[in-house]
């Protein structure tokens, strides 16, 4: 049982394990912030635009209820009355939602890409062609071998 614990406490504490649980974290965190960004930012816009149209709301009734009603406000009532539906505007947010998401983790992993992408540093040595060390890219006599260098192989 010691040995399992043991296992166990090194899987867990292993940085790939750690770095999981951090990211479910934050992801569940941008999640609800996505949220109310499509919530409360983007969709007020686009119901203005579509004359106070509200996605969210929006459903068909494919059964009416169990008392014959088929008039509803929200999806809710419905499922409440035990009407069967389809939420399209549910849908639809979830998708907006969706997007939002998908372009934000887009612009993150570029520039994560963009900081990681390698700094060129600038070729000052070069191998001497007689005995193959490296020389200063300027040398006209190789400092290991004493040969000349001509011109050509200077550059």
């Amino acid at each position: 049982m010691k040995k399992i614990w043991e296992e166990f406490k090194t899987f867990a504490i292993k940085g790939n394990a750690v770095d999981l649980a951090v990211g479910v974290i934050i992801g569940a965190a941008f999640g609800a912030i996505v949220n109310s960004l499509v919530k409360d930012v983007v969709m007020p816009p686009i119901s203005l635009l579509t004359g106070g149209l509200d996605f969210s709301n929006k459903f068909l009734v494919l059964r009416a209820a169990k008392d014959g009603s088929a008039a509803f406000n929200t999806p809710a009532d419905a499922a409440k009355a035990g009407a069967i539906t389809c939420n399209y505007g549910n849908f639809i947010t979830l998708v907006i939602n969706f997007l939002i998401v998908a372009v934000a983790i887009f612009l993150v992993i570029r520039i994560i890409n963009q900081l990681r992408q390698p700094v060129e540093i600038p070729v000052d040595t070069k191998d001497c062609p007689a005995c193959a060390m490296m020389i200063p890219i300027k040398a006209t006599r190789c400092p290991h071998c004493t040969s000349e260098l001509s011109e050509a192989a200077a550059h």
